[in-house]
């Protein structure tokens, strides 16, 4: 029989899936924070940066912090339904500032956020490294740039839409993902996170 207290480091133990209540609360403020960035974002530095690409398949280029909720939120919290439930919020909170976009920005949250969680899910919420990240990342792309070239820009052509998901996905992997590791990875070495297995381990996927 083998001894219960060697635990095989190449398969991590399942994670307890409860959500505690301190999981709920900075999940939330995390989410409410982006929402207040993504505002500032969307009115004040979306309108002059994205000029120049405007409505071309290289737009979702400078896109990436949109995603940044879904896995900064599923990295820090580790819990089903993290990912979905902080960019959701996000998207919500941005919308109330008001935006070009109107209550669209609340379907953008769904999606994105839904992109991220279905990676997660299908690493059975046991992988939370670099790896995960920029997969969730390519994964809220995915869903960002499927989503918006059927509501925004249907009357692109096929070449162009592939071109605009392919962008999409870029930047969900370098911002969202790469980057996104990279600011809870900040966070966990300040020790703001010790109430969270985010903030004792970094495993790598």
């Amino acid at each position: 029989m083998s001894n219960p207290t060697n635990v095989d480091s190449t398969r991590p133990a399942r994670p307890p899936r409860r959500w505690r209540t301190v999981d709920i609360v900075v999940a939330s403020v995390l989410g409410v924070a982006f929402g207040v960035l993504f505002a500032a974002w969307n009115n004040f530095v979306w309108p002059t940066i994205s000029a120049p690409l405007s409505a071309t398949p290289a737009t979702p280029l400078l896109a990436g912090v949109w995603l940044l909720p879904a896995v900064v939120g599923a990295l820090v919290v580790r819990k089903p339904g993290a990912a979905f439930y902080t960019e959701l919020l996000a998207a919500t909170v941005s919308m109330f500032f008001g935006s070009a976009w109107g209550l669209s920005v609340f379907m953008s949250g769904v999606w994105q956020g839904l992109g991220a969680e279905l990676v997660f899910a299908a690493l059975a919420y046991r992988r939370w490294g670099l790896g995960a990240a920029v997969l969730a990342g390519g994964g809220a792309g995915v869903a960002m740039g499927v989503y918006e070239t059927i509501v925004y820009y249907p009357a692109f052509d096929i070449p162009w839409k592939a071109t605009y998901i392919g962008s999409a996905i870029a930047t969900g992997i370098v911002v969202a993902g790469g980057l996104g590791w990279l600011l809870v990875r900040s966070l966990a070495g300040t020790g703001v996170l010790a109430s969270f297995a985010s903030g004792r381990t970094q495993a790598e996927i």
